[in-house]
């Protein structure tokens, strides 16, 4: 009997596949006692994957690393239930050559498996499936309520655009506002468009509302309601807010070792780029978890007018540096160190504390 050289490669060890996966395809390279021994292409569908690694190598012990990516975790999902080990890795994370010029799928493959086979990568949390479902309504909502700033900017727009003056009572339109621009006394073309802007604007009001509701009640699940209601303790942490965090973050905040990883996840860690005795600070890295970011920051400002603690970290930032924008991210940098402290601890946000109680040096 012919016997082929990669069957007496692999037989009975350990191989580890790279898949690089786009729209419509997926691109594997496979690596076995530091070599590569096999490369396919094949059409995105989970059944060509199985077949292929179950077929070509049925006595082997099989990983596979993906970048996580816009195909989401399904894909780990049914590789785990079939007993396959896979690893899902941040795409920012994956080492490569300095020198490396040149990028395409099958590249990434190669580099990805290499990558596996090394231990030289960096895992990506992978929430459960109902936690994911959960989490969509939010961000779900954030894209309605995009699309409803988009839609009334094309309102002004087009009212600009044709010289038509609207005023109205405060800075800021209201609902009640924008609904009386049907009685506005406009060409009909014009009426005709406004009508259709306006008809979208009340379809993702109501979308929204809908929305909102379905997080309230998201809050009052077993499944979060603890660590709800210890990060709802914060100051100025709204409802909407807690659980938008805790739906993002997990159940318990177990992934995160210290308050570095979380604030790290978060994006409130500066970049840095040094060389020998020259240390360069920047920014902030603009990784992490940028939805999080948005709303810390945005909830620091209220958060400092309540706690004393936060109010004294800002205030010294803020004196140091001069600049409100640096006290602001340190003073969010320290507020989610405390809330991870008094998540991991079970004890709900005390105002005011400086070196006790939930404070995380």
């Amino acid at each position: 009997m012919k016997v082929k050289m990669q069957d007496y490669i692999v037989k009975n060890k350990q191989i580890f596949v790279g898949l690089e996966d786009s729209k419509k395809t997926w691109k594997v390279a496979v690596r076995c006692e530091k070599m590569l021994i096999h490369q396919a292409i094949m059409p995105m569908a989970y059944c060509n994957l199985i077949g292929y690694l179950r077929n070509k190598y049925p006595e082997c012990a099989i990983e596979l690393i993906y970048e996580a990516g816009f195909h989401g975790f399904w894909l780990h999902d049914l590789l785990k239930k079939d007993g396959i080990k896979c690893v899902v890795v941040p795409p920012h994370t994956v080492t490569e050559e300095k020198t490396n010029r040149v990028k395409t799928d099958a590249r990434d493959a190669r580099r990805l498996a290499l990558n596996l086979e090394n231990g030289d990568y960096k895992t990506c949390y992978v929430p459960d499936q109902e936690r994911r479902e959960d989490r969509q309504v939010s961000r779900t909502l954030e894209d309605v309520q995009n699309n409803i700033i988009r839609t009334r900017n094309q309102i002004w727009k087009m009212f600009d655009f044709h010289g038509i003056p609207v005023k109205f009572a405060g800075k800021t339109p209201t609902k009640k506002d924008i609904r009386k621009l049907r009685e506005m006394s406009i060409p009909e073309m014009i009426t005709l468009s406004l009508k259709s802007y306006l008809d979208l604007l009340e379809l993702l009001w109501e979308q929204q509302q809908q929305l909102r509701n379905t997080l309230r009640q998201l809050t009052k699940k077993e499944k979060y309601k603890k660590t709800y209601d210890i990060v709802h303790s914060a100051p100025g942490i709204g409802w909407f807010t807690a659980i938008r965090l805790v739906l993002e973050w997990g159940e318990d905040f177990s992934r995160f070792a210290n308050r570095r990883r979380i604030a790290g996840f978060v994006g409130l860690t500066g970049s840095e780029h040094s060389t020998g005795e020259t240390v360069r600070r920047g920014h902030l890295s603009g990784l992490g978890h940028k939805r999080s970011r948005t709303w810390l920051v945005e909830n620091t400002w209220v958060a400092i007018r309540k706690d004393p603690a936060l109010l004294d970290k800002y205030s010294k930032v803020l004196s140091n540096t001069g600049s409100k924008k640096k006290a602001i991210v340190a003073t969010a940098r320290k507020l989610v160190g405390r809330i991870l402290r008094c998540v991991t601890t079970s004890q709900p946000y005390t105002l005011g504390l400086i070196a006790t109680g939930c404070e995380v040096r």
